[in-house]
């Protein structure tokens, strides 16, 4: 992955962000006031939290049912946002990100993750070293391909959706 992503540490100093997010498995990158019902950061705290511009992704190491080594998500919101320390979040070049949303959703990486990794000392978050995450090997295609793939997923995903209307 260090081929198309590089690791964002860009902090909210001066609290210019305000809005926090979070990644949720089941709704994705999601306005944590929405997904909670109220604030769970603090204004004070957010000087700390990561900037989340759009199209950064978000890797959440809380793991549940639907993500067994955490959901990885890709910040479509249209706005900035910032996330928790806790999470790792990262952006990308030379792929399509489509692309790499759809590579996300499936299970192809969680062998790696699991092999590299580990739930560490609290049984409902999965721990990586960012130097092992980053070197998670992810096919990618000429970008023209990656283009297709994601342009079909998509028209998959819309006609399942359409149908279950």
């Amino acid at each position: 992955m260090g081929d198309i992503a590089e690791k964002s540490v860009e902090k909210n100093a001066g609290i210019k962000y305000i809005e926090t997010l979070t990644n949720s498995a089941e709704f994705g990158i999601i306005s944590q006031r929405d997904f909670f019902d109220h604030d769970i950061s603090k204004i004070n705290n957010l000087a700390g939290y990561y900037i989340v511009k759009n199209e950064y992704f978000v890797y959440n190491p809380r793991i549940s049912t639907n993500a067994p080594v955490g959901p990885i998500n890709c910040n479509k919101l249209g706005k900035i946002g910032v996330m928790s320390p806790l999470y790792t979040v990262f952006c990308t070049h030379d792929v399509d990100t489509t692309y790499l949303e759809y590579f996300f959703k499936s299970k192809y990486w969680h062998s790696y993750m699991n092999f590299n990794g580990d739930s560490g000392a609290r049984s409902d978050r999965f721990s990586i070293k960012d130097t092992l995450f980053f070197e998670m090997p992810i096919p990618t295609p000429c970008t023209s391909e990656q283009r297709k793939i994601g342009k079909v997923l998509t028209e998959i995903d819309n006609l399942i959706t359409l149908h279950q209307r």
